[in-house]
């Protein structure tokens, strides 16, 4: 129980009001329920299915039943459940994208350098200032979301002043700007659309895959969901969008069709999907002292390569596209694991 008052003081604090809002008036109008009412549920749920306020109404608590709304992993379950499978003293590899870089190396496809790498090898630092997009994204290590990236011509650099930005604003990592593959960037050109994939070692140490998506821009920098864009479920075994596109924002419709390109997003086959399978089972295993982990992947023309490992994957992303709650699943793995 203290957890969880402790959990609400936290969801109020890192609120969006403005979403908040925006849901519950949304909600209102759909139940025909007062907004006071709905708000003593969502609270309720809180301490009752460990979810936070905004996933009440992102999981569509609103119209389930008790029984349906304890499918769903949310935000507290989430906390609790990757602490056992991903322990602080070892999520570190994760958290540090210069970390990640240096120990998932084989598996980028793209260009990518921090400080002591461009201190130390000035063919880099020339690689680099002529990449073929022409632009670079810089980070912060501890960069989540989009958060700490910038994104600058190449041409706006030499190779010594590339390193004095890079020094002045705080920026651990440079790496090129990636050109996805031809397939996806006709599907949505806004932004690089990753693949995320979440896999879990089971008790034999096998690699065992939790669910597979595509996350598509609409208009945006960006393709995460946090800043309004889709994700569709994958099938894992041959990478073919299996069906709609949906939003995290519950005023928005799902999407078969991409509502900017006007491609159709359901039955897309994501290119080099063998291949990324194949990576992602090997890399998964690398370091097996992360058991659950959720994978972003670009896929170019020349194959697939990892942007980033997530320790703390999100739940949306994982269980919305599905519009199923999931948490029996996990609850699997965990009795195995502290059993």
């Amino acid at each position: 129980m203290i957890s969880r008052i402790l959990y609400l003081g936290y969801y109020l604090k890192q609120m969006d009001w403005m979403k908040f809002r925006l849901f519950l008036s949304y909600t209102a109008k759909q139940t025909h329920r007062n907004k006071i009412s709905i708000l003593a549920d969502a609270v309720s749920c809180v301490f009752k299915y460990n979810i936070s306020i905004l996933e009440y109404f992102q999981f569509r608590f609103f119209e389930k039943t008790p029984h349906e709304r304890n499918q769903w992993a949310g935000t507290g379950y989430m906390y609790e459940y990757q602490l056992v499978m991903n322990p602080k003293s070892a999520r570190n590899i994760l958290d540090d994208k210069t970390l990640f870089y240096k120990e998932y190396r084989p598996y980028f496809v793209h260009t990518v350098a921090d400080l002591i790498d461009l201190q130390s090898d000035k063919n880099l630092v020339e690689k680099l200032l002529n990449v073929p997009s022409g632009k670079l994204v810089f980070k912060a290590a501890d960069g989540k979301c989009g958060v700490g990236v910038e994104i600058k011509k190449a041409t706006e650099f030499n190779e010594n002043t590339l390193i004095e930005f890079m020094e002045k604003n705080s920026f651990d990592l440079v790496e090129e700007f990636i050109i996805q593959h031809p397939d996806l960037n006709a599907l949505s050109p806004s932004a690089v659309n990753t693949v995320r994939i979440f896999t879990q070692l089971n008790k034999s140490n096998q690699v065992e895959i939790l669910g597979c998506r595509q996350r598509i821009s609409v208009n945006s920098s960006v393709d995460n969901m946090a800043a309004g864009n889709l994700a569709a479920p994958i099938d894992e075994k041959t990478g073919i969008v299996s069906g709609l596109a949906v939003y995290s924002d519950i005023t928005k419709t799902d999407q078969a069709i991409h509502p900017i390109t006007g491609k159709e997003i359901v039955g897309f086959q994501v290119p080099f999907w063998n291949e990324t399978m194949k990576m992602v089972k090997e890399a998964a295993l690398s370091h097996p002292q992360n058991r659950s982990i959720g994978w972003d992947i670009v896929i170019t023309e020349n194959g697939p390569g990892f942007i980033e490992g997530n320790h703390d994957w999100c739940k949306l992303l994982w269980q919305l596209p599905e519009k199923k709650g999931m948490k029996s699943v996990l609850e699997a793995y965990k009795k195995e694991y502290v059993s």
